[in-house]
């Protein structure tokens, strides 16, 4: 079990930093793509808007990938039913116990 929360929570470190560095790679709306990857982007791979759909669709898709392995380490770390009730403790072993225990002894003055 510790060997899946592990791999878990590497690909969510992973797709953290790798969805920071694919949203810092993007252009804002008033910016040139001349800026990031040359000013000749209309014969670079992608094409003229090819390079804006493929990082904000990898973004998406690794954004997908972080809430899902987000929510498989809370899955993976919530503790079973069996969990205490932290500093109260127990209340039925609280209330078995005998009182006369707890209180402290009464010293009775003669008449």
């Amino acid at each position: 079990m510790e060997i899946l929360k592990t791999l878990v929570l590497i690909v969510n470190v992973a797709s953290a930093l790798s969805m920071i560095v694919l949203v810092l790679m993007q252009h804002g709306k008033g910016a040139d793509m001349g800026a990031a990857f040359g000013s000749g982007s209309a014969g670079s791979l992608f094409g003229s808007s090819g390079s804006a759909n493929f990082l904000s669709r990898t973004t998406a898709v690794l954004a997908t990938v972080f809430f899902a392995s987000c929510l498989g380490l809370v899955v993976l770390m919530t503790p079973g039913k069996s969990s205490s009730l932290g500093v109260m403790g127990d209340v039925k072993a609280a209330a078995s116990a005998p009182a006369s225990a707890s209180a402290p002894a009464q010293n009775k003055i003669p008449e």
